[in-house]
């Protein structure tokens, strides 16, 4: 996930606290000392207690897919240590460093999910389930929403199905290695999947609102969102 770093019109610099909140990274901002969720965006201790990040649209993505949809696009490369006592643990079964929270058996506990928040409400869409199902049309709160997952580098991504006033029905028309094609029934225009952009038709060169979402394992979600709802499961 990707935040905004301003709060109050301070600019806010964040590390890595060494701590876990419900197995999930907990940040602090050095301007305050204050501790942060990196799941929720908020801050949970500290003088900027109760205090919301605003989060962005981010794709979690494979980099030669970034590169097709981005060929201008910026690469921000950090040093990697030359082992990571990480590499087991995702190899392994066991689900989070501290135990799960509660048992919730819709998806299993270490499976990826795309989770988004709505009106304070949450909804998970399980990989496995996107896998067989890449191009979802959907409504949450209310809310026109369009699924699309490209399963070939594990891409998830979710958009408002709303343009120009009008709600639109998708379908896949095409994919390949680092990319998807769409079309709307509606007014039969082609779309990019990947970055929501009208490439061909009656909408060529409207762009569909890209919506924030968090790609977590399904323990994370479900232990920070108990009532969530699950794609599928309804």
């Amino acid at each position: 996930m990707v935040y905004a770093r301003a709060v109050a019109g301070q600019v806010l610099e964040f590390g890595v606290s060494g701590k876990l909140l419900r197995n999930v990274l907990v940040m602090y901002d050095r301007q305050t000392d204050s501790l942060w969720s990196q799941l929720l965006g908020a801050a949970i201790s500290g003088p900027l207690m109760g205090t919301e990040l605003t989060m962005l649209p981010a794709l979690h993505t494979s980099w030669s897919v970034w590169r097709r949809q981005h060929p201008d696009g910026l690469l921000l490369r950090k040093a990697a240590p030359s082992y990571s006592g990480y590499r087991s643990y995702w190899r392994s079964e066991t689900a989070g460093k501290l135990g799960a929270r509660f048992e919730d058996e819709r998806v299993s506990g270490k499976q990826f999910v795309v989770g988004i928040l709505i009106g304070g409400r949450a909804k998970a869409y399980p990989y496995s389930r996107l896998d067989a199902e890449t191009v979802v049309n959907d409504t949450f709160e209310g809310a026109p929403l369009l699924v699309v997952f490209h399963d070939r580098s594990a891409t998830g991504v979710i958009y408002s199905r709303q343009v120009r006033g009008q709600t639109l029905s998708f379908q896949l028309a095409q994919e390949s290695d680092t990319g998807m094609l769409l079309t709307d029934e509606e007014t039969a225009s082609t779309w990019n999947g990947l970055s929501g952009v009208a490439t061909q038709g009656a909408l060529a060169g409207q762009r569909l609102t890209t919506l924030p979402t968090t790609s977590s394992f399904w323990f994370g979600w479900k232990d920070h969102f108990p009532s969530t709802a699950v794609y599928g499961s309804e």
